[in-house]
């Protein structure tokens, strides 16, 4: 009986919290829409896998004719780097030997054990 009676009373605990909650819960479920709706409104929402909202890039001050004759101006100098890699002033530098002298002294580092075989580390001078 004791028992039967602890039983009943939980029960009806239970059922009274779930609707004292469910009042609540209405109430929260309005409020929540009503800010996802404004987060929605404000961009504030991710859509699909991206970030939320992207940080937007800084403006420039300067007319786009000003940027436009200045890039060429660079491109002009040979400051712009293209493709792949930093601008090299060395890459376009012609050797002063000619091919039969650079392959003489190629031929004659190997047979001194000058030149590392593989990717080992180079062999130490004697």
């Amino acid at each position: 009986m004791k028992k039967s009676l602890l039983t009943l009373s939980a029960v009806a605990a239970l059922f009274t919290a779930q609707a004292a909650f469910a009042q609540d819960a209405t109430k929260a479920r309005a409020e929540v829409k009503k800010e996802a709706a404004a987060a929605v409104k404000a961009g504030e929402v991710a859509k699909g896998e991206g970030p939320a909202k992207a940080a937007s890039a800084p403006k420039s001050t300067k007319p786009r004719a000003e940027v436009k004759k200045e890039a060429a101006a660079a491109e002009k100098a040979g400051t712009i780097v293209k493709g792949e890699g930093s601008p090299n002033p060395t890459a376009d530098a012609k050797s002063t030997k000619a091919r039969p002298e650079v392959k003489k002294e190629a031929a004659a580092a190997v047979k001194a054990g000058e030149v590392a075989k593989g990717e080992g580390p180079a062999p130490a001078k004697k």
